[in-house]
């Protein structure tokens, strides 16, 4: 980790840009964590040469570089970093695939080229040397390729940590269909298995946690699709289910990864929690980044399938990826990709508060 220097930058009404883009060097992919009892948010994202996927040359955070590319040449790049804390251990997990090649050429010729990588990180502030989970994962070998979030992971109140992921799979004679589906361990990170995938084609996804009726955990899973809505589903312990939302989060032209997290109800229910989702809101293009919320995720037919909100546009124009946090006291961070004339000119955060019109805003320090 090579810590940079910097100064407090202060973000009330405004943005505060974490990462620069400039001729040669663009960032996107952001990737956000709060450490509740650190009471710091870290940001991560992809460092590359150019706009283009295949050049990804480093992961890069809020303090400093991740010097991944040292253990590895031969053309590999580290790319979608996805974050996930480890309570009981107080352990930060940072995942990341490490590919060589395009995507596209993985999916035309059915050769998964990708490899899933984690560095964790404890209160000593030190980064670990890279594990490799890639040859442990048997289905790997099934695949065309695959991608986890990117984003961010979750630990349910039970202790599993879940790493969302998509994966292109079919017959050699034909083309490779992406599903959603995720990683997941129950035993502190220590191993890791692959849930079942969703039947219905989907790319890009993230997950949260709520409970029904009787306190059961459910998984919620939002995800990118190749269609004009976002593909909604349930994972419990048979595994992903498609559901039909009453409200249709619609998708952008092209597809774009959405953000979605759970936070405790502001109703004051206990045991509630309720669900907040960002994305471009213009059905054709990368425009007009928006938060949509719902407050009953659960109807009575047990189905994540309640009613979203009209989405509060965070960031008007050229907005790309985005990842939310929740903060606590209901306040919520997301960092996002913006500009003035394309999506990939910067990564900004934003901190703002729920009320019931809908959100208020507040300062807060962001060492960049």
């Amino acid at each position: 980790l090579r810590k940079q220097k910097g100064e407090k930058s202060r973000s009330n009404n405004e943005k505060t840009t974490v990462f620069q883009s400039r001729e040669g060097e663009i960032f996107r992919i952001p990737a956000l964590y709060y450490n509740n009892n650190e009471k710091k948010l870290f940001a991560f994202a992809e460092k590359r040469t150019t706009a283009d996927d295949a050049t990804s040359v480093a992961l890069v955070m809020s303090e400093g570089t991740v010097d991944i590319d040292t253990k590895c040449s031969c053309g590999y790049r580290p790319m979608n970093p996805c974050a996930v804390y480890e309570k009981h251990t107080q352990t930060l997990f940072l995942f990341f695939i490490y590919v060589i090649g395009t995507e596209g050429f993985q999916i035309d010729n059915h050769w998964n080229k990708a490899r899933l990588w984690y560095v964790t990180k404890k209160s000593d502030n030190k980064w670990s040397e890279v594990t490799e989970v890639t040859d442990v994962l048997p289905e790997m070998k099934h695949w065309s390729t695959f991608a986890i979030g990117p984003g961010h992971g979750i630990q349910t109140e039970s202790g599993r940590m879940i790493v969302p992921a998509y994966a292109y799979t079919g017959p050699e004679n034909e083309k490779a269909a992406p599903h959603a589906f995720c990683f997941y361990s129950d035993d502190y990170g220590k191993t890791w298995r692959c849930s079942k995938m969703l039947s219905e084609a989907s790319i890009e996804c993230q997950v949260a946690e709520i409970y029904d009726s009787k306190g059961h955990s459910l998984i919620y899973c939002n995800a990118r699709s190749q269609g004009g809505y976002r593909v909604q589903a349930e994972i419990d312990d048979r595994g992903f289910h498609a559901i039909t939302p009453v409200t249709p989060l619609v998708e952008t032209g092209g597809g774009c990864e959405g953000s979605v997290i759970s936070f405790p109800a502001q109703s004051g229910e206990p045991n509630t929690k309720w669900l907040l989702f960002c994305h471009p809101t213009n059905p054709k293009e990368r425009l007009d980044l928006g938060v949509y919320r719902n407050n009953s995720p659960l109807n009575s037919n047990e189905n994540c399938s309640g009613a979203w909100s009209k989405p509060w546009v965070i960031n008007k124009g050229p907005s790309g990826y985005s990842d939310l946090a929740y903060i606590e006291d209901g306040w919520f961070a997301c960092l996002m990709e913006r500009g003035e004339k394309t999506y990939t000119e910067e990564i900004q955060f934003l901190l703002y508060q729920y009320q019931n019109q809908p959100f208020k805003k507040k300062v807060f320090y962001w060492k960049i």
